[in-house]
């Protein structure tokens, strides 16, 4: 196209006046906002141009008509408008899905949450003594309560909480912890970078795969504060491999005057080996063991909200209360809602099993899986199926959160294998849907998971297969 064809393309468009003015734009004017109209305008008009310039667009003058570009606004009107944070359908098979949110909250929570939120609480008031009370209150009697701990705090999640507990034990001084225990989790977040904000001093101890009770004795000294165990939630090291049991720090601090503290990572309050799965310690079994300190998640393998969690005993607890950072790194009234509603259940671990989302997705059994896939597969009987085959297959979901890397829970797939469209196409796909709907792909085919998929998504899901078939 010459630059005089362009010229006169681009003497064609549309002003904003014309389009904000038009017939199309005024009749939803009311709708939303003025200056979110104009945003609207400007960028499709830069598009605009923009394809002239490439010559690859624009091939009817028809395209730059007022009525063609004020559709286009408008649908970029209502693109703009939607909200970026949005519910998702997980068919991937990650139960704690760190991307996807982690944790679902108890239907409990959610019906509490609208009279706390829409006024006020008592959130730093004592009913009782009409005076400032303490937010910490509201879950720390229940959390000694279900695992036995002398005192408990909570704040924002569970990397704060390790910065927080070693900024007011250790800072300025040691804290010796083997190398096999230098974790990463996600974002890049590393155990010795949190120290290090912490002003704490790491001592490594023995090697990678192997660590012996001597290593950490012949490491004690005049600076050391703490001896930290990091529980290896995201990994597992095996073959020619050894750690000091918890039980024996115990005896080596208590032999020195030096507290132990524990970072759990997940933190699981169920031993989840009484259903099948590998054994993962509890908070309970490791207070127990006398550790001093225990920090872990309020959102992975508790089933709660984000949050980190402190127990141990008194003394630790309230030094960690009185750190500046506390308030920094603490919690509000939604989270601390969501905590208590959710450790409230663990007073009965049948219904924790039954009505925290996280521990019944973990617990569902192959049989109702295959019962699930089966009434989804019935949905879709009948419908055209241009772009894929669907049939049903055996696989394995993940817990995630970086909880039991090495277990494997037998699950039910629905494997779409592509015909027209491909694997990524099709994923794509159900991304962009309404909502999106989360899938995985192994070799070329996308796969849905039915174990994270809840039995109330199965006909949205079934109603975006059909929309797929003849995409």
């Amino acid at each position: 196209m010459s630059l005089k064809d362009k010229g006169e393309i681009f003497r064609k468009i549309p002003s904003v006046d014309r389009l904000l003015n038009g017939p199309e734009l005024t009749k939803i004017s009311s709708k939303f906002p003025r200056n979110l109209i104009l945003r609207a305008i400007n960028q499709v008009l830069e598009e605009v141009r923009e394809d002239i310039q490439k010559n690859d667009v624009i091939e009817s003058p028809g395209e730059l008509k007022i009525k063609e570009v004020s559709k286009k606004v408008v649908d970029r009107l209502q693109l703009l408008s939607r909200p970026s944070l949005k519910p998702v359908i997980n068919a991937t098979g990650v139960i704690v899905h760190t991307n996807l949110g982690r944790s679902l909250l108890t239907d409990r929570v959610i019906k509490r949450f609208r009279p706390l939120s829409e006024g006020y609480s008592n959130l730093e008031y004592d009913l009782k003594s009409g005076k400032r009370g303490s937010r910490y209150s509201h879950v720390e009697g229940i959390l000694k309560e279900i695992t036995s701990a002398e005192a408990a705090m909570v704040v924002n999640n569970n990397a704060a909480a390790v910065l927080i507990s070693l900024d007011t034990l250790a800072k300025g001084r040691e804290v010796i912890v083997s190398r096999g225990q230098l974790v990463e989790i996600g974002g890049s977040f590393r155990i010795p970078d949190v120290m290090g904000k912490s002003g704490a001093k790491m001592v490594e101890v023995g090697t990678t795969n192997k660590t012996h009770l001597w290593d950490y004795e012949e490491k004690i000294g005049p600076d050391t504060a703490l001896l930290l165990k990091v529980h290896q939630s995201n990994f597992q090291i095996v073959g020619f491999t050894e750690e000091v049991e918890t039980s024996e720090l115990v005896a080596l601090g208590k032999k020195y005057g030096i507290p132990l503290m524990e970072d759990l990572g997940s933190g699981c309050l169920v031993d989840l080996s009484k259903y099948g799965l590998l054994k993962e310690p509890t908070v309970q079994e490791v207070l127990a063991n006398g550790v001093d300190l225990v920090t872990f998640s309020g959102d992975k393998l508790l089933g709660g909200p984000q949050a980190g969690i402190i127990l141990g005993r008194k003394d630790l607890v309230e030094a960690i209360k009185k750190n500046q950072l506390s308030r920094a790194l603490r919690i509000d009234k939604l989270t601390l809602l969501a905590l208590e509603e959710t450790l409230t259940l663990y007073r009965d671990e049948r219904a924790a099993v039954n009505e925290i989302p996280t521990l019944e997705m973990i617990c569902q059994s192959y049989d109702g899986l295959d019962k699930k896939a089966q009434k989804l597969t019935e949905m879709l009987t009948g419908s055209e199926t241009e772009n894929y085959t669907l049939v049903g297959i055996d696989g394995h979901s993940r817990i995630g959160g970086g909880a039991l890397p090495l277990q494997k829970l037998p699950t039910r797939l629905l494997c779409l294998t592509p015909k027209k469209m491909s694997a990524q196409e099709m994923e794509g796909w159900l991304r962009s849907y309404d909502p999106p709907i989360i899938a995985r792909i192994e070799t070329d085919q996308v796969l849905l998971d039915m174990r994270t998929i809840r039995e109330k998504e199965l006909k949205t899901v079934a109603q975006a297969l059909k929309k797929l078939a003849i995409a």
